[in-house]
């Protein structure tokens, strides 16, 4: 599921998408492009609303395998059941089978996320993946495509 912004942030977007598949039972891989911004979604994540606390770890601590979200930049542990992809992180076509959802969420204000973005698309499409395009353009998030 790719998710076009331009209205929402990043960080509230994936704070809605990841409640969500706390909600359904899935572990969470967040893969970055680089640590910090990694650890500004980590602090941003715990100076969320404390209703709505998402327990998260950042990768590389002595107990990854048990953070129902984890932040990273590389591979995912075999106990994750989605995938979310921020700040340009590539998913690749092979990590896709076997997880329950993969959200690739991009900056619209950004050309150069949008064109990642794409040749994103490109590359799962092609590869026999089936995807949804979200843009709230419009003001709310509307399904374009898939």
């Amino acid at each position: 599921m790719f998710y076009h912004l331009t209205a929402s942030s990043a960080v509230d977007t994936a704070r809605t998408l990841l409640a969500r598949s706390l909600q359904a039972g899935w572990r969470v891989m967040v893969r970055g492009s680089d640590a910090a911004g990694l650890e500004a979604l980590d602090q941003a994540l715990w100076e969320g609303p404390e209703d709505a606390f998402l327990p998260h770890g950042i990768a590389g601590g002595p107990h990854d395998a048990r953070q129902p979200v984890l932040l990273g930049l590389g591979q995912m542990d075999d106990n994750i059941q989605a995938l979310m992809a921020v700040d340009g992180a590539l998913v690749e076509p092979a990590e896709v089978a076997g997880l329950e959802r993969v959200f690739i969420l991009f900056d619209g204000q950004d050309q150069t996320a949008v064109i990642a973005a794409r040749g994103q698309w490109k590359a799962l499409t092609g590869a026999g993946i089936a995807a949804q395009y979200w843009s709230e353009e419009s003001g709310r998030w509307e399904k374009k495509a898939g």
